[in-house]
């Protein structure tokens, strides 16, 4: 059990890292951009930061966690991980 959750907690951390570098990358396409479309690229940057700051609070409480809740929280935490994924995934395609 701790190998698995040994894992998949480094799963997440490595998710983390990767959306940090995307957002650096959709920072750097918004200061070359134009004005109005500037401000929605920081919009969409600021949604991306909050969902993404709440997955990192859910990987925080999954790593505290004892054995029997950790297997309860995983289950809410991937569900909060698909929804950035799935928001990243869409600001990537919104802005090629």
């Amino acid at each position: 059990m701790k190998d698995k959750r040994k894992a998949y907690e480094e799963k997440f951390d490595a998710q983390l890292d990767e959306w940090n570098a995307q957002i650096e990358l959709l920072k750097a396409k918004a200061d070359k951009a134009k004005a109005e479309v500037k401000i929605e690229y920081y919009e969409t940057i600021e949604t991306l930061q909050r969902k993404q700051n709440d997955a990192k609070a859910n990987l925080r409480e999954l790593k505290a966690a004892g054995d029997e809740a950790w297997e309860d929280l995983k289950t809410g935490a991937e569900k909060a991980w698909a929804e950035v994924k799935t928001a990243y995934h869409d600001a990537s395609s919104r802005f090629k």
